[in-house]
């Protein structure tokens, strides 16, 4: 009764935040609904007549389970997402309570590293895909090995949980010891652009260093234990990567696949993913007839006109992250930053300085500096090498964006409560 009683009060409470045009109630509505059912999620599972996925992991959960949700519903599956990337408990019981309320064929769930074995309490999942493991919101999650752990402990959750696993990172590729699980990595990666990424050093479980004959970015790549003799598994899906300005091409499985979206990390997001659509039973042509259609989630890589101008979104909120979007920016385009230190975003910002932002140097027109933390943005750009006449400070992220996008082209890099706050813009 509590469960009937929670979705009508959510549905009616989701209708007044969208008829006051308040909010996108991506949590609110879940957190209400939480409220009155603890146990919400658990009465959930009924409603799926086939499988839940959930994909975690510290960067390109949106968009790998974006890609993924797409891929099901293009070849004609009913599928229930958490689009906007909420992925908290009152973020998933938000997408449930709001949804039409009817049967689906899958669940496709994001779901933040720290809140998965909460969410594994009440709903199980059939397939987990992890992305990978960077340091991220130390004031959140502490050192990776405490991340780790808490996806370790969600996944002995699931007895018969599949797991999908980046192969070429050394942390994520550990997570199979009781699990079935695939791999996928890439073989070869050919990219224009070297990367600055800060890279985590990583001990073997002998206890010496590992060391790597291929090193992509960051940690990922092919790494081996000169001691022991352990190495980077084999991939069940490996693949070869060449990186384009605007797109990238993956080749698998004898199989070409296009994907358009910018960087090698989203050529990682969209390798995940075919992965899982292949798990699943679906053929190269049923794959990239998704990928041909996908279009960026909002703030992740998205493209919009802003004042008649071309604007491109991308998140930022760790180094590793940053430094491969910065790799990506356009450097004759204006640039806006705009950093809050909100709970979302995590108190923490020194990871600031281990971002590569140096890769701005040579920036040809305004850089703006906004948000919470827009003072100690421009300070990092200062000594990166900036030149401070380029350096604009102004706090208030509308009117960054709206001075940014009277001229020519926008690159605006938001950090997470800074993305949100744009989003009606």
């Amino acid at each position: 009764m509590r469960f009937y009683i929670a979705l009508i009060i959510a549905k009616l409470a989701y209708l007044a935040i969208k008829l006051r045009n308040k909010s996108s109630g991506t949590s609110f509505v879940g957190m209400l609904t939480l409220k009155i059912c603890p146990d919400f999620l658990k009465h959930c599972r009924k409603y799926i007549k086939k499988d839940v996925a959930t994909v975690t992991g510290t960067n390109g959960k949106s968009t790998t389970s974006g890609l993924m949700a797409h891929i099901l519903e293009v070849n004609g599956q009913k599928v229930i997402h958490n689009l906007e990337g909420a992925n908290m408990l009152t973020g998933v019981a938000n997408m449930f309570a709001i949804a039409p309320h009817r049967k689906y064929d899958y669940a496709v769930i994001e779901s933040d590293e720290a809140y998965l074995t909460k969410l594994y309490d009440y709903l199980k999942s059939d397939y987990l895909v992890v992305t990978n493991l960077f340091r991220d919101q130390l004031d959140r999650y502490g050192e990776l090995n405490t991340t780790a752990e808490f996806i370790k402990n969600a996944i002995y959750k699931n007895p018969d949980l599949k797991l999908i696993l980046n192969a070429d990172d050394p942390l994520v590729a550990t997570f199979d010891r009781t699990k079935y699980a695939v791999y996928y990595g890439f073989e070869n990666v050919k990219c224009s652009t070297k990367s600055n990424a800060p890279s985590e050093v990583f001990n073997c479980s002998c206890g010496h260093p590992l060391e790597y004959s291929k090193q992509f970015f960051a940690q990922q790549g092919h790494y081996f234990c000169p001691k022991c003799g352990y190495k980077r598994p084999e991939c069940d899906y490996p693949a070869d990567v060449e990186v384009f300005e605007d797109y990238s091409i993956i080749t698998l499985k004898g199989n070409e696949f296009k994907v358009n979206l910018t960087g090698l990390y989203n050529a990682y997001n969209a390798l995940a993913s075919i992965a899982f659509g292949y798990e699943l039973g679906l053929n190269a042509e049923q794959i990239q007839k998704a990928l041909d259609s996908y279009h960026s989630i909002f703030g992740r890589t998205e493209k919009r006109i802003i004042n008649g101008n071309p604007a491109l979104i991308q998140l930022i909120k760790n180094p590793t992250g940053a430094s491969e979007v910065l790799k990506t920016v356009d450097l004759n385009s204006n640039i806006v930053i705009a950093i809050n230190d909100n709970y979302a975003d995590g108190r923490d910002i020194s990871w600031l300085w281990d971002s590569d932002f140096e890769q701005l140097k040579d920036a040809k027109k305004l850089v703006i500096t906004s948000g919470i933390r827009a003072n100690d943005m421009a300070t990092r750009l200062k000594y990166a090498g900036i030149p401070q006449k380029k350096i604009i400070i102004e706090p208030n992220i509308k009117k960054a964006i709206e001075k940014a996008t009277k001229d020519g082209k926008t690159t605006i890099l938001p950090s997470y409560t800074a993305l949100l706050s744009i989003k009606e813009k």
